[in-house]
């Protein structure tokens, strides 16, 4: 590879570190409340390792090797030995540093937003050099050595399947042990809605015997033993179409022990019996490997409402899963934000007069809207692979459709990642724009997006005992005749969509949220009205394309896929907009005043009501259509139409071409630097505030 292209996989010396500030609504809680998330905390960090082991089998061994490095001597007795012994460079020493925040912050060697790989940015040799001869080395020769040889080549790997995640000859998985294909995750996603188990806290082990033909294990997380006897539910050996599985559990079970412990301690100080129950089911469920445990709890999570600690663990988002069905662990514990909550709670309210605006008949939309608690919550915890600007869970179908979800939006997250941010592409008057504007605009497109984004819409069902949850005589909008497809029983969205599933569903979001905020009422919710509303809006449409642009860097021309869902989504989003109508949307390739190839993004304000408005209702209301009746055969033509950025739809543009210069202009994503608690005894927690710097995010 070139060093052009290396440069894709490195992150940069002047990486930008980030704090994420909580410390006011930290020190305004009750020593009981600080208890609470200083426990719950410890719950999420300690099952937040299990990512590693979910990301790539060296990330672990990385992590563990780094752990050691920095354990045993300071940054500065580091420095020192490395440029006066080790014949490191700052440089060099400073690219360990910055790689070891990325392992650190992004739970492995992958990036969290986008999956891609990342390597050290110092010869390999030196990094040796500086390991044996550290105090880790010579505290446990033997271990570090191990570790060292374990992971130093593909550490630095850079072949083809190494660059990205991904299934078989498409990249690195650990959702699937090594000789999986598609094949045989569509094999047993076959078998798991035969027997009703789905597949958020499992992964899948292949072994071929020449006597026995196929076999599989479904291995779910707890921290029980496959031999305890408590709650086997599901547990046991099956014969299915000519193979044998096995399910078992014991998945993570040291990491999870110690979540259940923490879990256990946590619930010593929760505020009332809803929390309580709540924390009995996640232990319930990380203790025997039982997911309706899982739902259990959330169904508790969803009934405490307006809680002054807010929290959510276990294995949530399935992004990162090749066949769109495995969750990634993740856990955060975060305190509301009175202020904003409150501009949330009036959307919430006034959610009704705003859903049957949007672009689909009224029986497509749920029976009966579920108002959910919906807060503004400044993160103090938040272990996993990234950290989300909102979120909207439980991802349950079940749950979702019919007894409710809550919203969370992350608020401290928002203008963190808005410090010092360098705005390519666009004119200087849309750069002063995006400046001004975007923390507030951002804020009413997650209000948005995670409401009556992801919490709008029916899914058809036909039910166990044969009745449907739907009028069989309702009209597709599309066609003019009956819906002619539904879920069936055992079928879940995820399992039906798989692996376009989670960029499709960010897209249906980020479209309401573009087409609802266009409505002066929505904007009036925040404190937006006149001029500054007609800016806000403008600058949510512009942001949105922009994203679509610069996103062209999750694309992997390699394996014609994407490596993060929401900037697919917002791809699509470009291209709907680029063919709705001339001059909408332009982009122009030309030479920068730095004399090398740069793009130019424009989008006319005054087409976005008259144009671009109905391009998206209209794209909105196919694609919640086909999620509807789970048609998704359409959804897949329609959503790799615009997704493909190769020979794409819209005005011939060359975006394989703009990728390379995106690439070369791009911006490294911030890391976060989070607070730490220490608990001093049992009346007294401490708040461990550090510097956003990468020596910080590795200490």
């Amino acid at each position: 590879m070139t060093d052009k292209e290396v440069s894709q996989f490195v992150f940069p010396n002047e990486q930008p570190v980030v704090a994420l500030e909580c410390k006011q609504a930290f020190d305004a809680l009750t020593s009981r409340e600080k208890l609470y998330a200083h426990y719950l905390s410890k719950a999420s960090w300690f099952g937040g390792l299990i990512v590693l082991l979910q990301t790539s089998p060296e990330s672990p061994i990385i992590f563990s090797l780094l752990h050691r490095l920095y354990r045993e001597q300071t940054l500065e007795d580091l420095r020192n030995f490395a440029l006066n012994h080790c014949s490191l460079t700052e440089s060099e020493f400073q690219a360990l540093l910055v790689y070891s925040s990325g392992v650190f912050t992004n739970m492995g060697n992958y990036k969290g937003f986008g999956d891609s790989k990342f390597i050290p940015n110092l010869p390999k040799e030196k990094l040796e050099t500086l390991i044996k001869s550290s105090i880790a080395y010579q505290k446990d020769q033997s271990v570090v050595e191990k570790l060292w040889k374990l992971c130093c080549d593909v550490m630095y790997s850079l072949d083809s399947k190494k660059r990205q995640l991904g299934l078989g000859e498409k990249g690195v998985t650990t959702y699937f042990s090594s000789n999986c294909t598609m094949e045989d995750a569509n094999f047993i996603n076959s078998f798991l809605k035969s027997k009703g188990i789905e597949a958020y806290n499992t992964r899948l082990f292949k072994t071929n015997d020449a006597e026995h033909g196929r076999q599989y294990e479904v291995r779910l997380a707890s921290s029980l033993k496959n031999d305890a006897d408590t709650e086997r539910v599901f547990l046991g050996t099956y014969e299915f179409e000519n193979a044998k599985i096995e399910v078992t559990r014991g998945d993570y079970d040291k990491l999870m022990e110690l979540v259940v412990e923490n879990l256990k301690t946590a619930k010593s100080y929760a505020a009332n019996d809803t929390e309580v129950k709540m924390i009995d089911e996640y232990v319930r469920s990380f203790s025997t490997g039982s997911l309706p445990a899982h739902k259990e709890g959330s169904r508790f999570w969803i009934k405490d409402k307006g809680p002054v600690i807010e929290t959510y663990i276990g294995f949530i988002e399935t992004y990162r899963d090749p066949a769109g069905q495995r969750g990634e662990f993740e856990g955060f514990v975060a305190m509301v934000n009175k202020e904003m909550s409150a501009k949330f709670t009036t959307l919430v309210e006034k959610a009704e007069t705003f859903l049957p605006q949007l672009p689909w008949p009224p029986s497509f939309e749920k029976d009966r809207f579920l108002r959910p608690d919906f807060t503004s919550l400044d993160v103090l915890t938040f272990a996993g692979s990234g950290i989300p600007a909102g979120i909207n869970i439980p991802n349950y179908d079940e749950i979702r459709q019919s007894e409710g979800f809550k919203n969370v939006s992350l608020g401290n997250v928002i203008p963190a990642n808005y410090k010092d941010t360098v705005i390519p592409f666009l004119t200087k008057d849309d750069q002063d724009a995006l400046n001004k504007y975007r923390v507030g605009a951002f804020e009413v497109q997650v209000g948005l997006h995670e409401l009556l984004g992801h919490g709008s819409g029916k899914l058809f069902c036909r039910n166990k005992d044969g009745t449907f949850n739907f009028d069989k005589g309702t009209v597709d909008p599309l066609t003019g005749n009956c819906v002619a497809s539904y879920y069936e029983p055992g079928d879940t969205y995820d399992s039906k969509f798989t692996t376009i599933g989670s960029a499709y569903e960010e897209c249906r979001a980020e479209c309401v949220g573009l087409y609802l905020s266009l409505d002066p009422d929505v904007l009036k919710i925040f404190g937006y009205e006149g001029e500054e509303a007609a800016n806000i809006t403008y600058v949510n449409w512009l942001s949105m394309v922009w994203a679509g642009l610069r996103g062209l860097e999750m694309y992997q021309p390699d394996h014609y896929q994407w490596g993060q869902a929401h900037s697919q989504a917002r791809f699509v989003i470009l291209q709907v907009l680029l063919e709705a109508e001339e001059g909408l949307v332009e982009i122009e390739e030309k030479i920068g005043d730095d004399g090398n190839p740069d793009l130019l993004l424009t989008l006319d304000r005054s087409k976005i009501v008259p144009f671009g408005k109905e391009a998206i209702g209209k794209f909105l209301q196919k694609i919640q259509v086909f999620k509807s009746t789970g048609d998704i055969d359409s959804a897949k033509d329609i959503f790799a139409k615009y997704s493909f950025v190769d020979m794409p739809v819209s005005k011939g543009l060359p975006f394989l071409s703009y990728r390379d210069i995106v690439i070369a202009r791009r911006q490294p994503r911030k890391m976060f630097v989070q607070m730490n608690t220490v608990a001093r005894g049992n009346e007294d927690v401490q708040l461990i505030n550090y510097e956003p710097t990468d020596r910080k995010s590795v200490v």
